[in-house]
């Protein structure tokens, strides 16, 4: 397995691998529609490729079959997407964000997750980041112990309440 910057091809191979990662985060909570965001999150990743903010695994091929290219979309292993934060606040640490990183469910466990992070921070650190952040589903803890064996710690915790049959905060009132 090699990890590389993504190529404009990899976009539909990206698109439908973004899909898969918001179909399995709704089990945990997530509100993303799959499928209705595709195309925007395809415009995302080709304005991330367009600045090296993706990379890919890809599986070691040793020849391509039918003359097909060595890097056909089916070898990529898994993604992750990641920029350095601007625009926001002014703070005392320049902040990288990993806003997305899957790994095909049938090549976890193999380190595919774990190389992708960290070819992600060792770009994030050559431009300049100071830190890291990611959001994780509170409910994926299979997801949250991968990140703590990489040294992430809760820094912010989001909190979100439902609106529908919200009978507590209207008797507080």
């Amino acid at each position: 397995m090699r990890v590389a910057v993504a190529e404009i091809s990899d976009l539909d191979v990206l698109s439908d691998l973004w899909v898969e990662l918001a179909r399995g985060q709704r089990e945990f909570g997530s509100h993303l529609h799959a499928d209705e965001n595709r195309a925007m999150v395809r415009a995302s990743m080709a304005r991330h490729v367009t600045f090296d903010g993706i990379l890919v695994a890809r599986a070691e091929t040793t020849s391509a079959p039918d003359g097909a290219s060595p890097d056909a979309p089916d070898d990529v292993l898994g993604f992750v997407m990641f920029e350095v934060e601007m625009g926001t606040y002014e703070q005392d640490v320049t902040r990288g964000t990993v806003s997305n990183l899957f790994v095909r469910p049938d090549r976890r466990g193999e380190g595919v997750g774990s190389r992708l992070l960290e070819a992600a921070e060792d770009k994030l650190r050559d431009v300049g980041a100071d830190v890291v952040s990611l959001d994780v589903m509170a409910a994926n803890e299979s997801a949250r112990r991968f990140y703590r064996r990489h040294g992430y710690r809760p820094h912010r915790i989001e909190l979100e309440k439902s609106m529908q049959n919200d009978t507590h905060s209207k008797e507080d009132r």
